[in-house]
């Protein structure tokens, strides 16, 4: 079965980075898009950013021109590469999976149908 697993949370200075994976495991293709959501208690859920099958990329303004996602050239692995983190960043940070077709993808928490447990990104002095 899909199967995906967040790594690479953990505390960190306003002002510094992190880098986050996303292992995911169990497609029988490569057609499937992977997105980054995080939530901050008392809050929803909201989308990070995504990238599609083909490599097309949706980014929330919120973190736009601070954080970048990626994968690797297996497709197995997507990173989300965190620059300028502020203390509204702290949240836990969720990987989800959707199979599509779509050369964009979406930043809807309802579009997907895999997730992974989340891993815990705190931005504090």
């Amino acid at each position: 079965q899909v199967q995906l697993v967040e790594s690479g949370g953990g505390l960190v200075q306003p002002g510094g980075s992190l880098r986050l994976s996303c292992g995911a495991s169990g497609f029988t293709s490569d057609y499937y898009a992977i997105g980054w959501f995080r939530q901050a208690p008392g809050k929803e859920r909201e989308g990070v950013s995504c990238i599609s099958f083909s490599d097309g990329t949706t980014t929330a303004d919120s973190v736009k021109g601070r954080f970048t996602i990626s994968r690797d050239g297996a497709k197995r692995t997507v990173y989300l590469q965190m620059n300028s983190l502020k203390p509204e960043d702290t949240a836990v940070y969720y990987c989800a999976a959707v199979r599509n077709l779509f050369r964009l993808c979406v930043l809807h928490p309802s579009k997907y149908d895999y997730w992974g447990q989340g891993t815990q990104v705190t931005v504090s002095s």
